[in-house]
Protein backbone atom coordinates (compact mmCIF):
# COMPACT_ATOMS: atom_id res chain seq x y z
CA UNK A 1 0.00 0.00 0.00
CA UNK A 2 1.38 3.43 -0.78
CA UNK A 3 1.21 6.36 2.37
CA UNK A 4 1.99 9.49 1.70
CA UNK A 5 2.89 11.89 4.77
CA UNK A 6 -0.24 13.69 4.50
CA UNK A 7 -2.23 10.31 4.98
CA UNK A 8 -0.16 9.96 8.25
CA UNK A 9 -0.59 13.49 9.39
CA UNK A 10 -4.69 13.07 8.74
CA UNK A 11 -4.94 9.98 10.38
CA UNK A 12 -3.14 11.34 13.77
CA UNK A 13 -4.96 14.45 13.23
CA UNK A 14 -8.07 12.73 13.86
CA UNK A 15 -6.73 10.14 16.28
CA UNK A 16 -5.58 13.45 18.45
CA UNK A 17 -8.71 14.77 17.93
CA UNK A 18 -11.14 12.41 19.10
CA UNK A 19 -8.98 10.84 22.23
CA UNK A 20 -6.52 14.07 23.35
CA UNK A 21 -6.75 14.78 27.12
CA UNK A 22 -9.89 12.41 27.83
CA UNK A 23 -7.49 10.38 30.54
CA UNK A 24 -5.82 11.15 33.60
CA UNK A 25 -2.40 10.41 32.13
CA UNK A 26 -0.74 11.10 28.66
CA UNK A 27 -1.73 8.87 26.24
CA UNK A 28 0.35 7.39 23.88
CA UNK A 29 0.22 6.93 20.48
CA UNK A 30 1.01 4.12 18.85
CA UNK A 31 1.90 2.77 15.40
CA UNK A 32 0.38 -1.00 14.48
CA UNK A 33 1.15 -2.75 10.63
CA UNK A 34 -0.61 -5.49 9.69
CA UNK A 35 0.89 -7.69 6.79
CA UNK A 36 -0.58 -9.34 4.26
CA UNK A 37 -0.47 -13.44 3.88
CA UNK A 38 2.30 -14.10 1.72
CA UNK A 39 4.36 -12.84 5.01
CA UNK A 40 5.82 -15.82 6.77
CA UNK A 41 6.96 -14.85 10.12
CA UNK A 42 7.51 -18.24 10.95
CA UNK A 43 10.74 -17.81 8.79
CA UNK A 44 13.40 -16.28 10.81
CA UNK A 45 14.50 -13.64 7.84
CA UNK A 46 11.05 -12.23 8.24
CA UNK A 47 11.25 -11.56 11.30
CA UNK A 48 11.55 -7.75 12.95
CA UNK A 49 14.04 -7.30 15.40
CA UNK A 50 14.56 -2.92 13.86
CA UNK A 51 16.75 -0.92 16.54
CA UNK A 52 15.59 2.53 14.96
CA UNK A 53 16.14 6.55 15.54
CA UNK A 54 13.25 9.14 15.33
CA UNK A 55 13.22 12.66 14.67
CA UNK A 56 11.06 13.41 17.79
CA UNK A 57 11.31 11.35 20.93
CA UNK A 58 8.16 9.79 21.25
CA UNK A 59 7.73 10.12 25.19
CA UNK A 60 9.97 10.82 28.44
CA UNK A 61 12.50 7.49 27.46
CA UNK A 62 14.41 7.05 30.42
CA UNK A 63 17.71 6.28 29.88
CA UNK A 64 20.83 4.38 32.21
CA UNK A 65 24.30 4.29 31.21
CA UNK A 66 27.01 1.96 32.63
CA UNK A 67 30.22 4.14 32.64
CA UNK A 68 32.94 5.13 35.39
CA UNK A 69 35.27 8.20 35.88
CA UNK A 70 34.62 11.19 33.65
CA UNK A 71 31.96 9.79 31.34
CA UNK A 72 29.98 8.74 34.29
CA UNK A 73 30.00 12.46 36.18
CA UNK A 74 29.39 13.96 32.94
CA UNK A 75 26.13 10.96 32.49
CA UNK A 76 24.73 11.89 35.99
CA UNK A 77 24.16 15.55 34.37
CA UNK A 78 21.97 14.02 31.66
CA UNK A 79 20.61 10.36 32.48
CA UNK A 80 17.89 9.23 34.35
CA UNK A 81 20.16 6.40 36.29
CA UNK A 82 24.13 5.40 36.02
CA UNK A 83 25.54 2.71 37.17
CA UNK A 84 29.25 1.99 38.17
CA UNK A 85 30.73 -1.86 37.89
CA UNK A 86 29.69 -1.56 41.76
CA UNK A 87 26.68 -1.31 41.60
CA UNK A 88 26.03 -3.43 39.00
CA UNK A 89 27.25 -5.83 40.93
CA UNK A 90 24.44 -4.80 43.83
CA UNK A 91 21.61 -4.71 41.24
CA UNK A 92 22.63 -8.30 40.35
CA UNK A 93 22.06 -9.62 43.83
CA UNK A 94 18.37 -7.96 43.92
CA UNK A 95 16.50 -9.53 41.26
CA UNK A 96 13.57 -6.82 41.50
CA UNK A 97 15.88 -4.07 40.47
CA UNK A 98 17.85 -5.65 38.44
CA UNK A 99 14.70 -6.86 36.17
CA UNK A 100 13.44 -3.17 36.36
CA UNK A 101 16.20 -2.00 34.21
CA UNK A 102 14.99 -3.72 31.41
CA UNK A 103 12.68 -0.38 31.43
CA UNK A 104 15.34 1.72 30.11
CA UNK A 105 17.08 2.60 27.06
CA UNK A 106 20.86 1.48 28.05
CA UNK A 107 24.11 2.66 27.44
CA UNK A 108 27.61 1.62 28.20
CA UNK A 109 30.96 2.08 27.79
CA UNK A 110 33.43 -0.67 26.09
CA UNK A 111 34.91 -0.96 29.71
CA UNK A 112 31.85 -2.49 31.72
CA UNK A 113 30.05 -4.59 28.59
CA UNK A 114 30.84 -7.52 29.80
CA UNK A 115 30.39 -6.76 33.55
CA UNK A 116 26.88 -5.82 32.72
CA UNK A 117 26.34 -9.44 30.32
CA UNK A 118 27.78 -11.29 33.19
CA UNK A 119 25.80 -9.90 36.20
CA UNK A 120 22.45 -8.77 34.64
CA UNK A 121 21.99 -10.16 31.40
CA UNK A 122 19.81 -13.23 32.49
CA UNK A 123 17.76 -10.28 33.56
CA UNK A 124 17.39 -7.61 30.86
CA UNK A 125 15.71 -10.22 28.38
CA UNK A 126 17.46 -9.66 25.29
CA UNK A 127 17.69 -5.42 26.29
CA UNK A 128 21.34 -4.85 25.74
CA UNK A 129 23.18 -1.54 25.76
CA UNK A 130 24.52 0.42 23.15
CA UNK A 131 28.24 0.90 23.22
CA UNK A 132 29.29 4.06 23.32
CA UNK A 133 31.61 4.60 20.77
CA UNK A 134 35.65 6.36 21.32
CA UNK A 135 35.31 9.85 21.89
CA UNK A 136 31.01 10.04 22.32
CA UNK A 137 29.78 13.00 23.62
CA UNK A 138 27.85 12.05 26.64
CA UNK A 139 24.93 14.14 26.22
CA UNK A 140 24.43 13.65 22.32
CA UNK A 141 24.43 9.96 23.04
CA UNK A 142 21.92 10.11 25.99
CA UNK A 143 19.43 12.71 23.56
CA UNK A 144 19.65 9.80 20.74
CA UNK A 145 18.56 7.10 23.10
CA UNK A 146 15.45 9.44 23.61
CA UNK A 147 14.58 9.00 20.56
CA UNK A 148 15.42 5.14 19.95
CA UNK A 149 12.73 3.03 19.42
CA UNK A 150 12.32 -0.68 18.68
CA UNK A 151 9.91 -2.98 16.51
CA UNK A 152 9.90 -6.38 17.15
CA UNK A 153 7.81 -9.33 15.84
CA UNK A 154 5.67 -10.72 18.05
CA UNK A 155 5.38 -13.98 18.52
CA UNK A 156 6.34 -16.43 15.18
CA UNK A 157 2.70 -16.43 13.27
CA UNK A 158 1.23 -13.24 13.71
CA UNK A 159 0.94 -11.53 10.88
CA UNK A 160 1.44 -7.96 12.39
CA UNK A 161 3.90 -5.59 14.21
CA UNK A 162 3.49 -2.03 16.55
CA UNK A 163 5.54 0.63 17.89
CA UNK A 164 5.25 3.81 19.85
CA UNK A 165 5.51 6.63 17.59
CA UNK A 166 4.57 9.32 19.84
CA UNK A 167 2.11 11.10 22.53
CA UNK A 168 -0.80 12.94 23.15
CA UNK A 169 0.89 16.63 23.20
CA UNK A 170 2.83 16.47 20.51
CA UNK A 171 2.09 18.29 17.19
CA UNK A 172 0.46 15.55 14.39
CA UNK A 173 2.94 16.58 12.01
CA UNK A 174 6.31 15.56 14.38
CA UNK A 175 4.19 12.21 15.05
CA UNK A 176 3.76 11.78 11.19
CA UNK A 177 7.48 12.39 10.54
CA UNK A 178 8.01 9.68 13.42
CA UNK A 179 5.71 6.88 11.36
CA UNK A 180 7.05 8.05 8.11
CA UNK A 181 10.20 6.20 9.81
CA UNK A 182 9.47 3.04 10.78
CA UNK A 183 7.32 2.85 7.15
CA UNK A 184 10.39 3.76 5.36
CA UNK A 185 12.79 0.62 7.77
CA UNK A 186 9.94 -1.72 6.83
CA UNK A 187 10.03 -0.91 3.24
CA UNK A 188 13.51 -1.60 3.29
CA UNK A 189 12.63 -5.10 4.65
CA UNK A 190 9.61 -5.71 2.47
CA UNK A 191 7.80 -4.84 -0.34
CA UNK A 192 5.00 -2.07 -0.75
CA UNK A 193 2.58 -4.17 -1.23
CA UNK A 194 3.09 -6.12 1.69
CA UNK A 195 1.67 -4.11 4.10
CA UNK A 196 -1.82 -4.67 3.95
CA UNK A 197 -2.89 -1.86 6.85
CA UNK A 198 -1.63 0.83 8.60
CA UNK A 199 -3.53 2.41 11.67
CA UNK A 200 -2.63 4.52 14.51
CA UNK A 201 -4.13 4.68 18.07
CA UNK A 202 -3.98 6.05 21.42
CA UNK A 203 -3.12 4.07 24.22
CA UNK A 204 -7.31 3.90 25.09
CA UNK A 205 -8.58 5.07 22.18
CA UNK A 206 -9.72 3.21 18.83
CA UNK A 207 -7.58 2.93 15.75
CA UNK A 208 -7.91 5.18 12.72
CA UNK A 209 -6.75 3.51 9.80
CA UNK A 210 -3.93 5.69 7.64
CA UNK A 211 -5.06 5.78 4.33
Amino acid sequence: MAIDRKGFTEAIGNCLAENKGKRKFQQSVDLAIGFTSDVDFKKPDNRLNLTLVLPHAPRKIPVLVYAEGAPATEAKKHADLVLSAAEISEYAKDPKKAKSLINYNSLATPQLMASVGKALGKYLRGNIPTVLPPNFNVADAIERSRRTISIKTKGKALPAAHCIIGNESMAAEEIAENARVVIDALMKKFNEHQLKSVFVKTTMGKPVRVK
